[in-house]
């Protein structure tokens, strides 16, 4: 099989590469990125030599570019993975969103119709759903984003059904809870309190930090994608949770033991414009028809992440 995994010296689409390889002998990968300061080739140390992957720098909105790209190597799956996603950039700059998640998604669902391709996978996230106080997203909530960064997703995501329906393009959307890992860019929270720590410094906490997410390791995300792309049926939307909720002041005190810090390494600062108090995902479809389930303990897998931004300071020294 042939894929064309964009967006995939990000956080997320990296570790998929690396899943994805490691997992199939015969699967050959394209990463399609346009190395924005999120991309990172040091996320594929290691692959540089393998004959079965290929990097090609690109912008998924740009049309010319991703047709000839289509045209060369006639994939047999698209997972699309390039997205602007940090929602505090989002609100001082729209336009970029809308640009690369928007625009970026109709161009790649173009190419994906014209070439035939056999099926796409948006990675979208729970923030389309907005916030809830109780109960969880299912696949048939309403979208209610509440940024210009969800507000681009789920505009998206309405192009991806639009596509199936109009077009039979052959679409699945997924819509994740809160992902953590290796390789994740160090604005977002975790990565961020850890190196912050690593350096002696303290912590922004928004508001009361009673903020409620949802948490996924990254290596049950990608294992998610892996069972969507081969047993996924073509114009479904699949949630993928955890089932794992904490507050932000809470996982706050986590990484703080870890690193042997205490509650004077807190600062409180002014809370997010539009902040959702709780993200929720109900994945009872994915586990009931599909038969997938999250295998890593939330702890556990968080103390793994932490060791290797321990670790791996070079990774990260150079992009704060």
């Amino acid at each position: 099989m042939k894929l064309l995994v964009t967006g995939g010296a990000g956080f997320i689409g990296s570790n998929f590469i690396h899943y994805i390889l490691g997992k199939y002998p015969k699967y050959e990968i394209v990463n399609f990125d346009k190395l924005t300061y999120a991309g990172n080739l040091d996320n594929l140390k290691g692959l540089e030599d393998n004959p079965r992957y290929k990097f090609v720098k690109g912008d998924i909105a740009d049309e010319k570019v991703v047709a000839d790209l289509f045209a060369k190597y006639k994939f047999d799956a698209v997972l699309n993975y390039a997205a602007e996603t940090h929602v505090d950039r989002s609100i001082t700059g729209p336009k970029e969103f809308i640009v690369t998640d928007v625009l970026g998604t109709y161009t790649l669902l173009e190419a994906v119709k014209k070439h035939g391709t056999k099926r796409y996978i948006q990675i979208s996230t729970d923030e389309v759903f907005g916030s809830t106080e109780e109960g969880s997203f299912t696949e048939e909530t309403p979208f209610m984003p509440n940024s210009p960064y969800s507000a681009s997703k789920a505009g998206a995501d309405h192009l991806c059904r639009a596509y199936h329906v109009t077009y039979r393009v052959p679409v699945i959307v997924t819509h994740s809870c809160n992902v953590y890992g290796r390789y994740q860019y160090p604005e977002k929270v975790i990565p961020l309190f850890v190196t912050n720590l690593l350096q002696g410094k303290k912590v922004p906490l928004y508001g009361d930090g009673k903020n409620i997410r949802e948490w996924l390791y990254t290596e049950d995300h990608c294992s998610a994608i892996d069972l969507i792309l081969h047993e996924g049926k073509d114009g479904e939307v699949y949630n993928i949770g955890s089932g794992h909720e904490m507050a932000n002041v809470d996982l706050t005190y986590m990484i703080l033991k870890e690193l042997g810090k205490d509650e004077k390494m807190i600062e409180l600062v002014s809370d997010r414009l539009g902040h959702d108090r709780r993200y929720s995902i109900d994945s009872t479809k994915l586990r009931k028809e599909l038969g997938w389930s999250p295998k890593y303990n939330f702890k556990e897998a968080l103390v793994e992440t932490i060791e290797w931004y321990k670790n791996n300071q070079w990774w990260w020294e150079k992009l704060i």
